[in-house]
């Protein structure tokens, strides 16, 4: 049941990510923030198994590099994909970042223990 609600809250996540990224969430836009963070949280502890954590940290930390990018400068070769991209990419780092710290606590506590 678990993985399923996961896999469910990914998939929710990376939709509302992609679907957001080409329209202003403007007064939504707080509402998607909150989904998108629990959607995270929920990745995080359910999706990310112990075998997966050092290539999802790895992913993840590209992920907020890319997203530091400043992809609207496409813009100025094709109309609004640079700033479709900006968002979309934003939005995903949004979605993993909660997912990225409940990971790396667990990590983190798991070399504790040992």
């Amino acid at each position: 049941m678990g993985s399923k609600l996961g896999q469910w809250a990914f998939v929710l996540g990376v939709l509302l990510a992609v679907i957001f990224g080409f329209f202003k969430a403007g007064q939504w836009e707080a509402a998607l923030t909150l989904v998108l963070v629990i959607a995270g949280i929920v990745v995080g502890f359910l999706n990310v198994t112990e075998h997966e954590t050092t290539p999802f940290l790895i992913a993840a930390a590209a992920l907020m590099l890319t997203s530091a990018a400043k992809l609207t400068v496409i813009d100025d070769l094709v109309a609004n994909v640079g700033t479709w991209l900006q968002n979309i990419v934003g939005n995903f780092a949004v979605l993993i970042a909660p997912a990225a710290v409940i990971v790396a606590v667990k990590a983190v506590w798991a070399l504790a223990k040992d």
